[in-house]
């Protein structure tokens, strides 16, 4: 790219933040947090889409209308096929509010307990959507297929990482390295196709 271009991350989740500041740096493109971009932490943006596509452009629209920059929102989560998709757009909060990872990996393997290994198929799946002050939009998905363990393993990542191996991996989101992880993850998928994308329109 020729220039470096500034985004604010409309997320809260620092997780999120730093897995996209480390693969959107190598494409010339600097994220910053909501808070480093001076937006108050009371300012909420209520997550009422039925799909990641919705969610991700509310967020990232909201952002950018609040601070006339341009602003990025990922909106991601677990679809598992033996739950017809589900946790998918409520992964966050699949175990009620509160909730927590713990919370949420519990109520997954409690709904999974009678699943064969053979059906634990599931994939994560990331939106990531760009919009800028000129109301131009762009927005890539990116998904990662794999299976479910019985039980966590690891202790790296974050949300359901610790239950998912990508497919062509014997280790799980939380065991392997953070620099496996951002080649191959779902969110990387996205960021590589929005990468793409900011090319072709030359933004």
């Amino acid at each position: 790219m020729q220039k470096e271009k500034l985004m604010i991350a409309a997320s809260k989740n620092q997780h999120k933040i730093q897995e996209m500041e480390k693969i959107m740096a190598a494409m010339g493109m600097h994220v910053i947090s909501r808070e480093d971009a001076g937006i108050p932490d009371s300012f909420e943006i209520v997550e009422d889409g039925t799909t990641f596509e919705e969610n991700s452009f509310k967020k990232a629209e909201a952002i950018m209308k609040f601070s006339s920059q341009t602003a990025v929102a990922d909106d991601s989560g677990l679809m598992v096929d033996a739950l017809d998709g589900a946790p998918g757009v409520y992964s966050a909060r699949f175990a009620g509010e509160p909730c927590d990872d713990q919370k949420n990996n519990e109520k997954l393997l409690r709904l999974l307990e009678n699943v064969p290994d053979e059906k634990r198929i599931a994939k994560f799946v990331s939106v990531i959507t760009v919009v800028f002050p000129d109301g131009k939009t762009l927005t890539a998905r990116g998904e990662c297929p794999g299976r479910l363990l019985r039980e966590g393993h690891g202790c790296n990542g974050f949300g359901y990482d610790p239950l998912f191996v990508p497919d062509g991996y014997e280790q799980t989101f939380a065991q392997l390295p953070a620099e496996v992880k951002n080649h191959i993850s779902h969110r990387a998928k996205a960021l590589q196709h929005l990468e793409k994308l900011l090319k072709e329109k030359d933004l």
